[in-house]
């Protein structure tokens, strides 16, 4: 049986076209070499090296041979290299931060598939505002970030996530519960509960209402939707939210959602990463299973 060695010192050989050379680099005698390259002819039963010429050259079967026995060294160093990488990740630590909506209704399947594959990478998931996501990110103690509304920036990388419809919202005993679309101007005398100013989210459903020429006045302002979501719950007013994460509530049966007939009324999400930051293997499959979203 031949191993990876003698296969390197035959390819050597045939590279520099000198037995001295290649007895050097490996630090062997010539004698050695020449037992290598006799063994490796008494295996295959033909001739290797045309020894008349100087310096000597393969044989079309030598030739043949140091084809295969590059490829094999190739493969081989390929395999210690994935191998290496796989035992390094087997005490990985990946740090991700999400907006709460993304975290908790968009991201478990994903990280469901992830587990599977790198059942003991240690999955750090932290839920955060937008503003902290960001910041993290910069400064690189979370790798992964997924947020709302992202933007392109010089020092990011952002990534398209999951476009998310937006639907209006309201309680059971609001009028609006037993309307399944809704005109937004009807939208200007009610009780509207937003987004706070800073979140994105607020600016980028202000700026989808001004362009239907849709004026509201907010009577409550939140930073989070899980707070918008239980104001509405109790009829305190209306609110616009992504759709995504009211599965638990409609599936409930707490809150009515109303179609939106406007296209432009989606809420796009992204994921965001330093640019040039080095990655572990499993981190880059969850990041190209985020980007597929192979879920």
């Amino acid at each position: 049986m031949l191993d990876v060695e003698t296969l390197q010192i035959y390819c050597d050989l045939i590279e520099m076209r000198s037995f001295s050379k290649a007895a050097l680099k490996h630090i062997i005698s010539q004698s050695a070499i020449s037992q290598q390259l006799g063994k490796l002819e008494l295996v295959h039963k033909c001739q290797l090296l045309d020894r008349q010429k100087r310096p000597f050259e393969p044989t079309p079967a030598g030739q043949l041979l140091y084809d295969a026995c590059k490829d094999m060294i190739s493969r081989y160093e390929q395999f210690k290299n994935q191998l290496a990488e796989q035992a390094r990740s087997q005490g990985d630590r990946i740090n991700i931060a999400a907006i709460f909506s993304i975290g908790m209704h968009s991201l478990p399947p994903y990280l469901k598939k992830f587990m599977a594959r790198y059942p003991t990478v240690n999955l750090n998931v932290e839920y955060s505002g937008w503003e902290q996501i960001h910041e993290k990110v910069i400064q690189g103690y979370v790798e992964i970030g997924i947020v709302a509304v992202p933007k392109k920036e010089r020092n990011l990388e952002v990534y398209e996530f999951e476009s998310e419809p937006l639907v209006v919202v309201c309680s059971n005993e609001h009028p609006f519960a037993s309307r399944s679309e809704i005109d937004l101007s009807d939208l200007c005398d009610q009780k509207f509960i937003a987004f706070a100013r800073h979140v994105p989210t607020r600016e980028l459903i202000d700026n989808l209402l001004s362009q239907c020429n849709i004026t509201i006045r907010p009577a409550m302002e939140f930073d989070n939707i899980e707070t918008i979501k239980r104001a509405v719950e109790i009829n305190s007013g209306v609110s616009i939210l992504p759709r995504t994460a009211l599965v638990q509530e409609i599936s409930a049966n707490i809150i009515k959602t109303i179609l939106i007939d406007d296209p432009r009324f989606v809420r796009p999400t992204g994921i965001i990463i330093r640019k040039n930051r080095s990655m572990s293997q499993p981190a880059r499959y969850l990041l190209e299973l985020l980007q597929n979203r192979w879920v």
